[in-house]
């Protein structure tokens, strides 16, 4: 054989090896297997019924007290509450008993029963709530349970598989899966003027029911509490959103140390900077927070950030959207020390900010904290 007939066969031995490595990593990359973290998961997530009374608005609203009283000389007789039952999911974060579920599932709640997915039943009493994020800590009586640790809800990327785990329609234990779809989403449903809103949207089926349940990443770590889904029929239509894990880590261990959320501010008014804002302000990049207000002896006004300066990184992180802002901040408590870089007159400043609480402090606050 010449020599130009054994660079032939290297050749297509060389592209028959290439070719057997390429479909060997096109196929790993495409099969993802999520029954480790879905068993994990289904056996630390609960099912959670509450109880409520529900009194009618509409006979109050028509037969006010006013109303009665000049009509009959009394006051309105007392209407006798209606029972309400309602349904949610919460998941197991210390095997102590200790239960992170949505503020929504639980608030004003007369009773709540906690079912485990061995079909035990326990009463469970509310350790604190935060509507601010619309999270609860709740307990039970029992030990040695199974757990689901915190993931990191920062390192979470965009196209990663999740696990949606929660009790859709009373159906325990069901599992869906989809992908991180997008990050930081302000859905503006809270309605709290400190609300904290940057969920992390995702296309795991989530329905009613599935509540407070958990989102897992494939290594079956928590990095959400589903939350909410976007529809006109208020069933599942293609989106949903959870809670990110750090915030939520944050909040559940402020409520089990001290009943109430140590909540941190920085004390600024911002708006995202667009093309419009890029041009009036005379920015060579549409990145960042524009600063239209700093409150007077704030944690940002010590720490020396002025109006019409753009917030570029907070705690090393870029911040592009005011949830982004919000979703670092509410992982902080009043006290912690984080930089924050911004621009001024086209210079990048590093600046130390040093995060108080609503009364301008870095102490612990007990009871409300808005």
């Amino acid at each position: 054989m010449n020599i130009f007939g054994k660079i032939k066969i290297l050749a297509v031995t060389i592209l028959v090896v290439a070719s057997l490595s390429l479909s060997a990593q096109s196929t790993s990359r495409q099969y993802v297997d999520l029954t480790s973290a879905a068993e994990q998961s289904v056996h630390a997530v609960v099912h959670i019924k509450t109880l409520f009374l529900y009194q009618n608005s509409v006979w109050n609203d028509f037969f006010g007290d006013s109303f009665w009283k000049d009509f009959f000389g009394e006051s309105v007789p007392k209407m006798a509450p209606q029972e309400v039952w309602g349904a949610g999911s919460g998941v197991i974060i210390d095997s102590d008993g200790f239960i992170v579920t949505n503020n929504h599932v639980v608030q004003d709640a007369k009773e709540i029963t906690v079912t485990l997915n061995d079909r035990r039943e326990f009463k469970a009493t509310i350790v604190g709530t935060d509507p601010s994020t619309d999270l609860a800590l709740i307990k039970i009586d029992c030990n040695h349970l199974p757990t689901l640790s915190f993931g990191n809800s920062d390192s979470v990327k965009i196209g990663e598989w999740v696990l949606a785990v929660g009790n859709p329609f009373n159906l325990t234990s069901t599992v869906t899966a989809g992908i991180v779809s997008a990050k930081a989403r302000n859905l503006n449903i809270l309605g709290e003027k400190t609300s904290v809103e940057s969920f992390i949207q995702t296309d795991a089926a989530v329905n009613q029911g599935n509540s407070g349940g958990a989102l897992v990443n494939t290594e079956g770590e928590l990095i959400g509490i589903n939350s909410a889904i976007a529809s006109g029929t208020g069933y599942y239509t293609g989106y949903s959103f959870a809670i990110p894990s750090n915030i939520a880590s944050k909040i559940v261990s402020d409520l089990k140390q001290y009943g109430s959320v140590q909540r941190a501010y920085v004390g600024v008014a911002v708006v995202e900077v667009d093309n419009a804002v890029a041009k009036e302000h005379k920015l060579a990049e549409i990145k960042g927070l524009l600063v239209k207000q700093v409150t007077a002896d704030g944690a940002a006004e010590r720490a020396g950030l002025q109006v019409d300066d753009v917030i570029l990184l907070l705690d090393e992180k870029e911040v592009n959207t005011a949830s982004e802002l919000k979703e670092i901040v509410a992982q902080h408590s009043p006290g912690d020390r984080i930089d924050l870089v911004c621009l001024r007159d086209g210079k990048r400043l590093n600046l130390k900010l040093i995060l108080l609480n609503n009364i301008g402090g870095t102490g612990v606050l007990y009871g409300a904290d808005d």
